[in-house]
């Protein structure tokens, strides 16, 4: 099942990309992941997501280390799943990229292994 969601997340990030939904490629470059948090939470992503994507009752985890830009900007404006699209009039493709920016800045958790209290002592 899992491996069907991903084929359908390429194949929107591929179709995407061929109707050019998003207009700058580069968007992603520029962006800000402090503004990128400030959105995360003003648009409700938190909701489902949890504060720092690490998934939720009703959304899977997307950070640390999230799909790539253009697959997550695809879902995002196509999505007919539980989560509404976000169009370009709700959320811009720069909003967007600073939503990325976010989640990639988001740190992995500590190597179980480094934390004495879940490791024999």
């Amino acid at each position: 099942m899992r491996m069907r969601a991903c084929t359908g997340l390429t194949a929107i990030a591929v179709a995407a990309q061929v109707l050019g939904l998003f207009s700058d490629p580069d968007v992603a470059n520029a962006a800000s992941a402090d503004s990128g948090r400030a959105l995360y939470l003003k648009v409700g992503c938190y909701q489902c997501h949890g504060t720092q994507g690490q998934g939720g009752n009703t959304g899977p985890r997307i950070a640390p280390d999230p799909m790539p830009f253009e697959t997550l900007a695809a879902f995002v404006r196509t999505s007919s799943r539980q989560m509404p699209p976000y169009r370009v009039k709700v959320l811009s493709d720069g909003d967007l990229a600073d939503i990325y920016a976010y989640l990639q800045s988001i740190p992995k958790p500590p190597d179980v292994k480094s934390l004495p209290l879940l490791n024999d002592q």
